[in-house]
């Protein structure tokens, strides 16, 4: 029998009893049989724990239950709980799947590891596997596909254009994300940095990236990012700028402005 890698699906709390459950529901539907879930809380003071506890109680129950494996201590942070989550994973890749967000189909895992070769013990394994994404309003309803589309053959030279494929479809080896931790300097836009760095390191290596081809994710449409838009710009043009110089940077965002102009 072939053997299947285990995924580790790192979701990061703090008072998220609002939107968490159909991400926890999504993440128990799954048919892929090797899933950890790591959850990293921040002592969440509202029903967070409460729902992660009928979680565990219920993955008991269910035909493939899941490890699932619950941290809570104070953090300093979204991207220090990320950290945290990355150092204890112990599956062969991991993803992040924030509270609100959740994984397609019940068999989006599955479909995702058929749409890789990889090998058990094999240093040559894919170092991430991506795709598209959705987005969803605050109900899980969609609203549309994301604009920015997953290119066929992604490099870190494509995230100039922008951050074409949503950190929640990009799932990293995690010996691999072990070794670039995400930098605390940055406040919106650390999973850009982070995803370009080890889009670094795999051509460094040279590591497959493939492309599922699938829709990966539902991502919730309002997250930190989102709702400091204009400091995110900002820190966007620094990291561009360190990444692939300050020439294209400005470019590129000299073009993202234009294209909001016509837009309107």
């Amino acid at each position: 029998m072939k053997s299947k890698p285990l995924i580790t699906i790192a979701t990061v709390t703090y008072n998220a009893e609002a939107t968490l459950a159909r991400t926890l529901k999504s993440v128990a539907a799954q048919d892929y049989p090797r899933v950890e879930h790591l959850i990293v809380d921040g002592r969440s003071k509202d029903g967070t724990l409460l729902l992660v506890q009928r979680y565990v109680e219920q993955n008991t129950n269910e035909e493939i239950p899941h490890n699932i494996r619950l941290i809570c201590e104070h953090d300093n942070g979204l991207y220090d709980a990320m950290n945290k989550a990355i150092q204890l994973a112990t599956g062969d890749y991991i993803v992040f799947l924030n509270a609100g967000d959740k994984l397609k189909t019940s068999q989006t895992l599955t479909r995702l590891v058929e749409s890789m070769e990889w090998i058990k013990g094999d240093r040559a394994n894919p170092a991430i596997v991506y795709g598209e994404t959705d987005l969803v309003d605050d109900e899980g309803r969609f609203i549309r596909h994301r604009r920015l589309s997953a290119p066929e053959k992604l490099t870190w030279r494509s995230f100039l254009s922008g951050m074409l494929v949503c950190h929640q479809s990009f799932y990293v080896r995690t010996d691999l994300a072990r070794t670039e931790p995400y930098n605390l300097k940055y406040r919106f836009s650390a999973d850009y940095d982070w995803c370009i760095r080890l889009m670094k390191k795999a051509a460094k290596r040279k590591l497959p990236i493939v492309n599922s081809r699938l829709v990966l994710t539902d991502y919730l449409n309002e997250g930190l990012t989102t709702k400091n838009h204009r400091k995110s710009l900002v820190e966007r043009l620094r990291l561009m700028a360190h990444h692939y110089g300050w020439p294209a940077a400005v470019a590129q965002h000299l073009w993202f402005l234009l294209r909001a102009l016509i837009k309107r």
